[in-house]
């Protein structure tokens, strides 16, 4: 699409540093909530004006939440703040001799640079695969998947086709991890307590939820009790789930699994993610599709670029893949960052990003949760359940957010309902695009 010639990039001039923040996740968010104080200008980018809480996006894709009780205006977090400007772009790439930043609306001076644009799906290179399957990494994607899923049973009621309905009535979940084991619970309480509801005439008997896993067990980064014991949630939930086993091929409704075949129409892929490289970073400061950077988050090499989040890549003799890409982690390197940055300009020693573990956890369902704690402590159950609820309602940005987020899933819990069913739009998987609201589902 060609951009309007009267759109152009500009920002206030200044008479302080300018920082360049790319991205509005959960690294860049807290670290430029954190610069409040700091006689700088902060300049964040990002393709949308919103932040979304991720690890909940997996309960708009199944109708327990609509996408705005999990995200929040960007423009919104940072009111009062002086020295914030915010500007919704995409960020094509970096210029690092001439210190800009390069957009489709022109490119921004920067003398520090920021780069925390998050991940992306991976696909393990099997990129073909992008036009074929369901991701789960944006808002669009949680919308698109639950209107697929929620028009699928309505085309079932409509189709007089038996090995078309059985298609229609298989789900696969790829990736056996929180995401993954998450989607899969969920799905499982749809059709145990929901669906039946809505769909009377419909046998949901034949719903097969399959959960895909290339490795030998379930939630790889969590402990041996957390994957069993999702394992015996997910059973007991009706989930068929298969380990040690691989994607071969997907076409035409058909997953080969090199020795089985299953079709099925829905393919959610959850099998991990990847760092989004900006082009312009040399191949030499890149390592597992993340940019290396040192002990305090400076991009290898470079004294005024650093990287936070999903994105950057420190090695240690502990970790020598990194840290993982999990929010906690994202949060830390941005409060950090902006604590050195501070330093940075009171011309103070840098001190070293130390992550603190305060644990890890994954949900199953109601009242089916697990937690991982420090020092070897793990718990399961409608505890570890109302743990993990309270900690994702209070990571949830602003309070309306966290208001509406607790009253679904209060009301969720007593009365077994998901109010969100809804087909806004209509969404044709083979073409990758949104329909118009009002055409025909069978149309």
């Amino acid at each position: 699409m060609a951009i309007p010639s009267h759109l152009r990039l500009t920002v206030p001039e200044t008479q302080y540093p300018r920082i360049v923040i790319i991205g509005g996740g959960f690294a860049g968010l807290r670290l430029a909530k954190s610069l409040k104080k700091v006689k700088a200008q902060v300049v964040m980018l990002d393709r949308n004006n919103f932040h979304t809480f991720q690890p909940l996006l997996y309960q708009v894709a199944t109708a327990g939440l609509e996408p705005d009780s999990i995200s929040g205006p960007l423009r919104k977090s940072f009111e009062g703040h002086f020295n914030y400007v915010f500007r919704m772009v995409k960020v094509t790439g970096v210029d690092f001799d001439n210190n800009e930043v390069i957009t489709k609306v022109g490119n921004l001076k920067y003398d520090y640079l920021v780069i925390a644009n998050g991940s992306a799906t991976n696909y393990f290179g099997k990129e073909n695969f992008r036009e074929k399957v369901l991701p789960l990494k944006r808002v669009v994607h949680a919308l698109d998947l639950r209107s697929h899923i929620l028009q699928n049973f309505e085309q079932a009621e409509l189709t007089q086709d038996p090995e078309l309905f059985q298609q229609m009535m298989n789900i696969v979940v790829v990736g056996g991890g929180p995401t993954g084991v998450e989607v899969a619970g969920a799905l499982a309480e749809l059709r145990n307590h929901i669906l039946p509801k809505d769909h009377p005439d419909l046998d949901f008997s034949k719903m097969n939820i399959y959960l895909i896993e290339g490795l030998d067990r379930l939630l790889n980064g969590m402990s041996d009790f957390a994957g069993k014991e999702a394992l015996k949630y997910l059973k007991k939930m009706g989930v068929d789930v298969r380990l040690n086993t691989m994607v071969k091929d997907y076409e035409n409704g058909i997953i080969d699994l090199g020795d089985e075949e299953i079709k099925a129409e829905t393919l959610i892929w959850a099998a991990g993610v990847k760092g989004r490289i900006i082009e312009g970073i040399d191949a030499e400061k890149v390592q597992m599709s993340r940019i290396l950077v040192d002990e305090y988050n400076r991009v290898k090499g470079m004294d005024n670029v650093f990287a936070i989040g999903d994105v950057a890549m420190m090695q240690t003799e502990e970790l020598p893949n990194g840290h993982p890409m999990l929010a906690p982690v994202a949060i830390q390197q941005g409060e950090h960052l902006a604590k050195n940055i501070k330093r940075m300009f009171e011309s103070k020693e840098l001190k070293k990003f130390d992550y603190f573990d305060k644990g890890t956890m994954a949900t199953v369902g109601r009242n089916k949760a697990v937690v991982d704690m420090p020092g070897g402590l793990h718990f399961k159950g409608f505890f570890a359940w109302l743990v993990w609820m309270f900690v994702h309602i209070m990571y949830l940005i602003g309070f309306r957010n966290k208001l509406i987020t607790l009253n679904n899933w209060i009301w969720s819990y007593f009365t077994y309902d998901k109010g969100t069913r809804l087909i806004i739009r209509t969404f044709s998987l083979r073409s990758k695009k949104t329909l118009t609201a009002d055409r025909k589902i069978s149309g």
